[in-house]
């Protein structure tokens, strides 16, 4: 095996007014549209080569369609393939193209979550708008919020433990982080591939739910601007900004048009390979959660199937 998984490519989100979502997303989020067909817009953050990290699909519900995730080399999607399979999981694979304009070479599976999950490699580069000699530090003319890239997805599921070593034994994601019940079984667990504290999280709930993705910003005073951008223009505020005892990042939680729960976040630490996971226990879920709060609001575990 070469790569493997390097981070999370993608999410496709669904709305049912597919018009005032792309408004909301390339106007008060700040993404970058870069295509359209029947029923689907496709965008990035501006410091993205790649065609897209979000797709909003026309439905009549929302939440999260499926999830998708990087890999280095073509000979990764066979690698997992291969180990998939051995484990009994139904896998499909999709020709470059086959999926969505610019898409690559894709897997895709279901988790015993629920949730579907792609792996993809060679999506089409489009560049991130700078040139590559003698760059200014971003494009002129960004607006919104404007995350330069895609940072995480957090999800929900009955038994965590079990997505946990689904993650780690199938898909080799690290656990950086996690919260145990007083009954010893995982109430979050933080899994990542990208040295960052996570990837890819779940937190106990529906099986196939999600309760938020989120862009990255690049520092604390660009989410309390993503702050004064929600409040300007109306958008719900769920939480924040404030700062998490898990992962040690900082967040803003709120709500697209749709009722999808997105976050920009910032902050965190290095996780080496062979780091040992930080455990929070149950009677401080509170701050592991919202450091400076304390308490988890029973909004907060509101999520989305």
């Amino acid at each position: 095996m070469s790569g493997g998984i390097l981070r999370l490519s993608h999410v496709e989100i669904r709305v049912p007014d597919l018009e005032l979502a792309t408004a909301y997303y390339a106007e008060v989020v700040g993404l970058v549209e870069t295509a359209r067909e029947p029923g689907r817009v496709f965008l990035k953050g501006w410091d993205e080569h790649q065609h897209h990290s979000l797709i909003l699909a026309d439905a009549p519900t929302y939440g999260l369609e499926h999830m998708g995730f990087k890999v280095e080399d073509a000979d990764d999607l066979a690698h997992y393939e291969r180990r998939l399979e051995a484990a009994g999981v139904t896998v499909e694979r999709f020709p470059r193209g086959a999926l969505a304009p610019g898409h690559g070479d894709a897997i895709r599976f279901h988790a015993p979550t629920g949730h579907l999950v792609e792996l993809v490699h060679g999506m089409e580069q489009v560049g991130n708008m700078l040139p590559l000699n003698n760059p200014p530090p971003e494009p002129l003319g960004l607006v919104g919020m404007h995350p330069p890239r895609i940072d995480h997805v957090f999800l929900t599921a009955e038994d965590v433990d079990e997505a946990t070593r689904f993650f780690t034994e199938l898909l080799d994601f690290r656990l950086a982080e996690q919260i145990l019940g007083d009954d010893g079984y995982q109430l979050a667990s933080f899994l990542e591939r990208t040295h960052t504290p996570h990837d890819v999280a779940f937190i106990t709930g529906p099986q196939g739910g999600l309760h938020h993705f989120a862009y990255w910003l690049d520092d604390w005073n660009q989410v309390r601007r993503a702050a004064d951008i929600c409040s300007y223009h109306g958008i719900d505020i769920d939480a924040g900004p404030t700062r998490h005892g898990a992962t040690r990042g900082y967040g803003l939680y709120f709500f697209d048009p749709a009722g999808n729960r997105n976050e920009v976040y910032t902050g965190g630490y290095w996780v080496d390979p062979d780091a040992d996971p930080i455990t929070w226990t149950e009677g401080e879920m509170g701050r592991a959660i919202f450091y400076y709060e304390g308490v988890v609001n029973q909004r907060f575990l509101t999520v989305h199937s």
